[in-house]
């Protein structure tokens, strides 16, 4: 999560994958949504784009802290222009 850049956000699968364990995505949203606030687990979102119900303090902040990345939302809680939004390196 550390290197993820600032305008990039990525998946709850891709980072399991990234950590070599692709098949416990839901375990990575488990550690994001208590991890260390010094980590932007905000750019964290749903394979479809979508921002994470579970996100400390709901969707709306999660949203708000995106958009202060340059990185903006759609009404329905989804990063707009997620395909090129998406981070994945050697996936």
């Amino acid at each position: 999560m550390a290197s993820l850049p600032e305008d990039k956000v990525t998946t709850y699968g891709d980072l399991a994958a990234m950590a070599g364990c692709p098949y416990l995505a839901r375990c990575v949203g488990e550690i994001a949504h208590g991890g260390p606030v010094s980590l932007p687990w905000h750019r964290l979102v749903n394979a479809k784009g979508g921002l994470a119900v579970g996100f400390p303090g709901g969707q709306d902040v999660q949203k708000q802290l995106l958009e202060q990345d340059g990185i903006l939302c759609d009404d329905r809680y989804r990063v707009v222009n997620f395909k090129e939004r998406r981070w994945h390196p050697d996936l």
